[in-house]
């Protein structure tokens, strides 16, 4: 199961990252070559950015690919590694929930309640917006995971 949400999440980030690119080189060509600049370009290549970054770090969190400090575990036994690992992973969760999750889900029901749309695309900003707690989700899955099997990843 891991492996397949590992595949659709990475495929997904690499369409968003190639439609980010063909909206910007849109943009560039429609401002210098035409004269006549497209008006929902840069805010297409604004959601789309916001989407991959938090898409990404989800990703980077499932990968273990995210920026950390090295300084005491390997100074640690197996075990004790382990348990830090294990510890940091509960602080991960907990910061998911509350922040990306209830915190995101708010900011999306907020942003639906007033039925803001953005300005140029005419998209609720709700839907831009509900990456947010999804991106929370993904993150509690694969430290959920990643504390089952422990003892496979070591530090």
């Amino acid at each position: 199961m891991r492996n397949k949400i590992n595949r659709v999440l990475g495929s997904f980030l690499v369409v968003l990252l190639v439609l980010m690119v063909l909206s910007v080189l849109w943009q560039i060509f429609s401002r210098y070559l035409m004269n006549s600049p497209s008006s929902f370009t840069e805010e297409l290549a604004r959601y789309l950015f916001i989407w991959i970054g938090i898409l990404g770090a989800a990703y980077a969190s499932g990968q273990q690919t995210h920026l950390a400090i090295d300084i005491l575990p390997p100074k640690l036994n197996p075990t004790n590694r382990i348990r830090l690992r294990i510890f940091i992973n509960i602080l991960i969760i907990l910061f998911s929930l509350t922040v990306l999750v209830i915190g995101g889900g708010n900011l999306v029901y907020v942003n639906d309640l007033l039925g803001q749309s953005s300005a140029a695309l005419g998209v609720p900003l709700s839907w831009v917006y509900s990456i947010v707690p999804v991106s929370g989700l993904l993150v509690i899955y694969y430290k959920v995971h990643e504390i089952i099997h422990s003892k496979t990843y070591l530090v």
